[in-house]
């Protein structure tokens, strides 16, 4: 009886060692990754536990992490849940564990915690070169070196036109999601290389416009984009942001005069899904008649009412969350069908945003109102 059991446990060996790895096989291999930055940064595996240098990262986990993007998650900033409280009890709802992820900062760098962030034992820092949260060359950043914490910069806020497709490729590669990365990064390329391709061939005259970030409120007119930011995208629509070569940088403000003068023929404004009075209202659970009546609102404000791209019923309003945002093709495609409705008639972003959610955002869909015309 042992002689027999001992013959079947043999004819039982040669599978069983077939299927196990040798010493060795099947061992982690380090990753070495080129960040937005120019730096290089090897990983000994695939980072499991992220620390978050801004909370509004989880987008881009999303579309990596289809099933639950908060699992790799160790810590974050706060600026998610005070800045898009909405868009954060979405994902709250459907991951509560999102509330239990430790805070290590509120909405700001100075607030950030570098004591929070380590005792979050992060193997990776992921921060954006600059924002609401540390950027490059702070001292947060020199103090994950002391650690022996790795750090790499990502970036859709400064130049989203270069580096959102590099910073999504490099955190898929990052977290071992190539595939999932590559998917996404081949389809908004794909969407965006048609707009390039077809005013390259069209040539159409620029219309001047006036992007004016969270429009309304207190705030003074006119918050733009520069060169950089979401004038990057205006460029690539078709466009002549009024912003470029007034603006210093990515981000800054244009005198009401100056706008006058300009008189754009097209007006864009931003605004988050907590606007309040004249301020546009857009983003998670917002209604399409409720961005479009905050949108009135907008535009019948002195100064603002009568510039002609209003007054010809060319006004509309963009989620400002797009400014700092992986999702923004969504943007470049509202601006390019608003600039040339005739060349851009079969461009339909509401399309593009179903089959986001469909193929890319299945654990965490955008749902709520992103865009809205005046007419």
């Amino acid at each position: 009886m042992i002689r027999r059991s001992l013959l079947r446990l043999a004819a039982l060996l040669p599978p069983l060692l077939a299927a196990a790895p040798s010493m060795g096989q099947g061992a982690p291999q380090p990753i070495t990754l080129r960040d937005v930055a120019g730096r290089e940064v090897v990983l000994p595996a695939p980072a499991k536990r992220l620390l978050l240098g801004e909370g509004r990262l989880i987008s881009v986990l999303a579309l990596l992490e289809r099933e639950d993007p908060t699992r790799v998650v160790a810590g974050w900033m706060g600026e998610f849940h005070r800045l898009d409280p909405q868009g954060f009890a979405q994902l709250a709802a459907r991951f509560p564990a999102a509330e239990r992820i430790p805070v290590v900062g509120a909405s700001s760098a100075e607030t950030f915690s570098i004591e929070s962030a380590l005792t979050a034992r992060p193997d990776l820092v992921v921060l954006g070169l600059d924002g609401h949260g540390p950027g490059k060359g702070s001292e947060a950043e020199a103090q994950f070196a002391r650690a022996g914490v790795p750090v790499v910069f990502v970036d859709f806020r400064q130049d989203p036109l270069n580096n959102t497709l590099p910073s999504i490729a490099l955190l898929g590669k990052a977290l071992g999601r190539d595939r999932e990365a590559a998917e996404y990064v081949g389809f908004a390329r794909e969407h965006a290389e048609r707009i390039r391709a077809r005013l390259a061939e069209a040539r159409p005259t620029r219309p001047a416009v006036l992007m004016e970030l969270r429009a309304g409120g207190t705030r003074e007119c006119c918050g733009s984009p520069g060169r950089g930011n979401l004038g990057g995208l205006i460029e690539l629509a078709g466009g002549d942001n009024i912003g470029a070569g007034v603006v210093p940088g990515a981000l800054g403000t244009l005198n009401l005069e100056y706008v006058v003068t300009r008189d754009p023929a097209v007006y864009v404004a931003t605004g988050g899904a907590n606007g309040e009075g004249t301020q546009p209202r857009l983003g998670p659970g917002v209604t399409p008649e409720e961005a479009r009546a905050a949108l009135v609102r907008a535009v019948s404000r002195p100064g603002v009412s009568g510039l002609s791209g209003v007054k010809a019923g060319r006004a509309h309003a963009l989620w400002h969350s797009f400014y700092d945002s992986p999702y923004n093709l969504l943007a470049l495609e509202a601006l390019a069908r608003w600039l040339h409705p005739d060349l851009f008639a079969d461009i339909d972003p509401a399309a593009t945003l179903a089959e986001m959610n469909r193929r890319f955002l299945p654990s965490l869909p955008l749902e709520g109102t992103y865009w809205v015309s005046l007419r």
